[in-house]
């Protein structure tokens, strides 16, 4: 009895480490764009939705490889980001978080529509990158997609963290997220920054919802529900910090999938709402989060 009650809780885990993964891709999304112009792209959810319905597209209609299709339906993705930015926020004379905001919202409303008027409303599955043939560790059933799951994000963060770090790009990022003010006088492109801040964040997205659709299927509306999980871990992780981003993610998914299991399927979403209104009722800035956030109010 004690041995199927730990492979359930361990088959709990699994799954939400793997859901998990994917709310931290979209929280990490939400906050590169946020340290840059301090709004929340309430399209963010959308990037995830056209990434695996672009590459159902490439991959099953087209019938192109995983190893070409995968880099082709992000850069796709990428170039609606930029679009976005582009055509909704640059034309803003002068741009604020209320009106970038709006901007983002209605953007999102087109992308679903547009997304509906090409695909339809029927849900889509995507062959898994390595199988269907599940792996038994411990008496749990571990799906190899799910893995697949992890490992991009262990690689996105590594990837992100020396960009960051390490690259002179990434510097004037991290720059504009401190004192875009200061950073305009030094001559670093607080726009084209920004520009590049909603180009990296779709391709974070297009990569969620590529790994995550051969698991929970994708379609035209799952943008919404996957933008308001990305959220909620960016605040419980704490708005604008990178590693409260990816820790929020896991730890909503976690939450979810051992409360669906232990408790009840029906309250998921409850239990993981519960443990955010109490993290920031505790610490409002989040578990990771400063209470100073960097701020932009025009360009």
């Amino acid at each position: 009895m004690e041995i199927s009650f730990a492979s359930q809780l361990l088959q709990y885990t699994i799954t939400g480490i793997t859901v998990g993964s994917i709310y931290a891709m979209v929280a990490v999304g939400f906050n590169i764009i946020y340290n840059v112009t301090e709004a929340i792209n309430f399209a963010q959810g959308e990037f995830v939705m056209l990434g695996g319905l672009v590459m159902v597209f490439l991959r099953v209609t087209l019938n192109i490889p995983v190893v070409f299709s995968l880099p082709m339906a992000i850069l796709v993705v990428t170039v609606v980001g930029i679009l976005l930015d582009r055509l909704a926020i640059k034309p803003i004379r002068k741009p604020s978080v209320l009106s970038m905001i709006i901007a983002t919202i209605g953007a999102s409303f087109l992308i679903r529509g547009a997304a509906m008027f090409i695909w339809g409303k029927n849900p889509f599955d995507l062959p898994p990158f390595s199988g269907r043939n599940p792996i038994s560790l411990f008496g749990a059933v571990v799906q190899p997609q799910g893995l697949w799951v992890i490992g991009f994000l262990v690689i996105m963060v590594i990837v992100l963290t020396l960009f960051f770090d390490r690259t002179i790009l990434g510097k004037a990022l991290r720059a504009c997220a401190v004192n875009p003010k200061a950073s305009s006088l030094v001559g670093i492109n607080v726009k084209h920054m920004v520009l590049i801040s909603f180009a990296l964040s779709a391709a974070i997205g297009a990569l969620g919802g590529i790994v995550i659709t051969p698991i929970s299927l994708m379609e035209y509306d799952r943008g919404a529900m996957l933008a308001v999980k990305g959220f909620s871990a960016c605040a419980l992780g704490g708005i604008g910090s990178f590693q409260g981003a990816v820790t929020g993610g896991l730890l909503i998914g976690l939450i979810e999938c051992l409360g669906a299991g232990l408790i009840s399927s029906g309250y998921k979403d409850v239990f993981a709402m519960l443990v955010l209104l109490a993290v920031l009722f505790i610490k409002p800035s989040g578990l990771l989060g400063s209470v100073e956030v960097s701020k932009i109010k025009k360009f």
